[in-house]
Formats: structure tokens, C-alpha cells, sequence
């Protein structure tokens, strides 16, 4: 249900109940007027003066980080519209009642429910309530302030075990993860291994889990497929930190998801970390194995005959092609294809070549291009493995240069499509001397 934990809105400083029922009142007139942008009006109206009171400055991306939230309320609005909206009642008179309208503005702050939002607003009229502190710690660990942080402990000692009373019921230990928590909060201070060195010597339970992304998810795993402790450069001793205090490197979804560790980080682009994890200890299936490139780990999964032993699944294995595509793992790549798998496969919507090209692998565009791989094959977005090259090197973030794969794709006769700008001169170079050959 909207939102995930991580979309969850920001609540102003000094936020007012009466305030909140007066948006609420504001949206079912809003609704209401007919208007067909009245919805998005409010939400709009609602989402900047909330980010204006809370005095945001994430990161230069605010202004789209703003602009989602918008259209996530406004569009969570309409489903529950077309869902007929509360009680029986309402449904069948087609009407828009105020509870419905304050359950979504609980929703959109992440509470299960209004009298949750209402308690939780009550308590932070109290500096000295429960509900209070723990809000006031979460704030001190992403500001990486330890003396805050220290003197909230001392003073409230119950808080290390407290549980956010949004709906992921995550503890203090997991906002040092900057995942799944609420989107403003996923920050990683320089100092975060000693805020939760601090956490960690208050008695914080090293292995609780959090109820996202399908729970189960711990702070271990968390912190590894978390990109910001890997921004920060603190990814690795976080991660040592926590097994130091026996945080287990094999807990069942501990990543989320209902994936392992590893497969966690390979799925978030987090090679350092799953191969950090990988030497530490953590178990290896087919589908990790091949992502990390472990060629003799992934042999021992597939008999001669290409049959599978042990506990190895066929979706392991095709799944693990494609961390192998995306990682450059061109041995596993070349044995996965001689064993049978094939190099048209599509796997979440993508096949390998699209995911070589994503992650800027040259040699291995080039042998799967060697062993057929079609240029055209589609995406579940329609695109083009050069599209999705075109598209890696605007947006995914990676420190690679496509240069080189988009040349290779081009040459290999990948159409260029009228219209393609990256913005990137090298890049729309290349694009230019495609066009002119077609």
C-alpha cells in the first residue's frame, strides 16, 4: 500500500492536528469541485508546504524528489477513488468522506491509519515523550550527531529498543543503514560507523528486522545493498562493524525482498559489497555465484549434462546469467550459454545483452554478440540494448564509460533511432556517425 516507507512525506516541525484535519476537509472539496486537476492542485499545495516547513535540502535533486511526491499522493487519491473509497456507504453513494480523505494524508506520512497519525502528532507536542525521543534520535543518527544522540540514550535508555511508530516499525540501528526508512532520512554521516558503534554498545539488537520491502530485512543487509554508506566510502567497515557485534551474514530476506545478501547487492548495484560479503562468509547459491563471477562455485551447481545438483533451481541460474552479463563475469557468461542457457533470454523484462550494455561491459557485449544475441530485442520498456546503453550513461549513475559499447553496438548494426540526445558530446558523436551510415 502507498507509500512505501521510503516515499513516506516529512512531517513539518510543530505539526498540528487541526491543521491536518483542515487539509483533509480540503481535499473533499477538492474532490468535490469536479475540477480535473483540483486533486493534484491540493496535493501540490499540501507536498511544497510541507517541504517549505521542514526546511529540506537533500541533495540538488529536490525539486524532482518533490515533483514524485506529488504525483504519488495525487495519484494514490484517484486509486482509492476508483476503488469506492471507505465504507460500503460511501461506494455505493459515490461520495468522498472525510475519513477516507484523513486516512490518505496518514497514509501519505507513512501511519497505518489516522488515529495512528493523530497519537503520533500528540506525543511530539511533549519534547519528552517516547514518540518524541525516538524522532529526535533518528534525527541526531542521520545528522551523524553523536552528542545528541548519546544524551537522548542516557536519558530515555528504553529508546534502543523502541520501534518507529510508522508502519515499517524500523529501530534506531536501521536509519544507520539509510534504506527503507523514510527517503529524507536515507543519509550516511561520515561518522555513521561510530553512531552505530554507540547504538551497537546500548544494547541495540544487532539482527532485528524491519517490515520492508516484504520484511524480514535487517541492518546488515540493509547497509549492504544501501548505496549512500557507499557513497559516503564507509560501506565496508559499517558492515564489518556490525558482524563484529554478531550480526549473521544468512538470514532469510535479510536484504528484503525474500533475497539473500549477495543476490541483494548484485540487484542494487552493489558489487563492492556482495563481494565483501562473499569473503566473509556468506553462502553462495547459483544465482550469487555467477554474479560474482565465482566460475568454480557455479561448476559445482551444474553437472556435464547441464542438469542442476544440489538445491540449484533453473531460475537461479538464469537469473544469475544476467548478474553476469551486468558484471563483466565473461566466463561464467561463456559457460552458462555452452550449458544451455539461452542468450535470447529474457529475464525481468531484459535480456543479457541489455544488461551488458547497462553496466558498460565491452567484452562482454562482444561475446554475446558472438553467440547471437539479437541487437533488436526489446525490453520490457520497448527499449534496444543500445537504448539501454544510451540510457545507463545518462541516468544510471555508474562510473563507466559507454562510449566504447555503443561503438561496438553500432558497428554491430544496432539501429539508431531519429531523435536520440544524450547530452554527453562523445556519445551523440558516435550517434551522429551512426545516422549518417544508415
Amino acid at each position: 500500500m502507498f507509500p512505501n516507507p521510503q516515499d513516506a512525506l516529512p512531517l513539518p516541525p510543530h505539526p498540528s492536528l487541526e491543521q491536518y484535519k483542515k487539509r483533509a476537509k480540503d481535499l473533499v472539496k477538492a474532490r468535490k469541485s469536479g475540477e480535473p486537476d483540483a486533486i493534484k492542485a491540493w496535493a501540490k499545495s499540501w507536498v511544497e508546504t510541507l517541504v517549505r516547513l521542514s526546511g529540506l535540502t537533500i541533495t540538488a535533486e529536490m525539486p524532482v524528489r518533490v515533483e514524485r511526491w506529488v504525483d504519488q499522493v495525487a495519484d494514490f487519491v484517484r486509486r482509492r477513488l476508483a476503488q469506492g473509497l471507505g465504507s460500503p456507504e460511501d461506494a455505493k453513494g459515490g461520495k468522498f468522506a472525510l475519513a477516507e480523505a484523513q486516512f490518505i494524508l496518514a497514509r501519505a506520512h507513512g501511519f497505518a491509519s489516522w488515529p495512528k497519525l493523530a497519537e503520533h502528532i500528540a506525543a511530539l507536542a511533549s519534547t519528552t515523550s517516547h514518540i518524541s525521543n525516538f524522532e529526535a534520535a533518528a534525527d541526531a543518527i542521520v545528522a551523524g550527531d553523536t552528542a545528541a544522540l548519546q544524551r537522548l540514550l542516557r536519558e530515555d535508555p528504553k529508546l534502543i529498543h523502541a520501534r518507529s511508530a510508522r508502519e515499517h516499525g524500523a529501530t534506531l540501528l536501521h536509519y544507520v543503514s539509510a534504506n527503507g526508512v523514510e527517503g529524507y532520512r536515507q543519509k550516511t554521516p561520515k561518522n555513521v560507523v561510530e553512531i552505530a558503534e554507540i547504538l551497537l554498545k546500548a544494547g541495540a539488537e544487532v539482527d532485528g528486522t524491519a517490515d520492508v520491502y516484504g520484511g524480514g530485512a535487517t541492518t546488515l543487509g540493509l547497509a549492504a545493498t544501501s548505496v549512500h554508506p557507499e557513497r559516503a566510502g564507509v560501506q565496508n567497515e559499517l558492515l564489518q562493524l556490525l558482524m563484529d557485534h554478531g550480526a549473521a551474514i544468512d538470514v532469510p530476506s535479510m536484504a528484503g525482498n525474500s533475497q539473500s545478501a549477495v543476490v541483494g547487492c548484485l540487484a542494487n548495484g552493489r558489487r563492492q559489497a556482495a563481494e565483501f560479503l562473499a569473503e566473509h562468509g556468506a553462502r553462495l547459491d547459483l544465482e550469487g555465484a555467477a554474479g560474482l563471477g565465482r566460475l568454480g562455485v557455479v561448476q559445482s551447481f551444474v553437472a556435464r549434462d547441464g542438469s542442476l545438483r544440489g538445491d540449484a533451481t533453473r531460475k537461479q541460474m538464469e537469473s544469475g546469467f544476467m548478474w553476469a552479463c551486468e558484471y563483466g563475469r565473461d566466463t561464467v557468461v561463456e559457460f552458462l550459454i555452452n550449458t544451455g542457457v539461452e542468450v535470447n533470454l529474457l529475464v525481468g523484462g531484459f535480456t543479457g545483452l541489455h544488461w551488458a550494455a547497462h553496466g558498460g561491459n565491452l567484452e562482454t557485449v562482444k561475446l554475446l554478440l558472438k553467440h547471437g544475441a539479437p541487437l533488436e530485442a526489446k525490453n520490457e520498456f520497448g527499449g534496444t540494448p543500445l537504448g539501454q546503453a544510451l540510457w545507463a550513461a545518462v541516468n544510471s549513475g555508474l562510473d563507466v564509460d559507454h562510449v566504447p559499447v555503443v561503438e561496438c553496438l553500432i558497428a554491430a548494426g544496432a539501429k539508431v533511432e531519429p531523435g536520440w540526445v544524450t547530452g554527453i558530446e562523445r556519445i551523440d558523436e558516435v550517434l551522429r556517425r551512426g545516422k549518417a551510415k544508415e
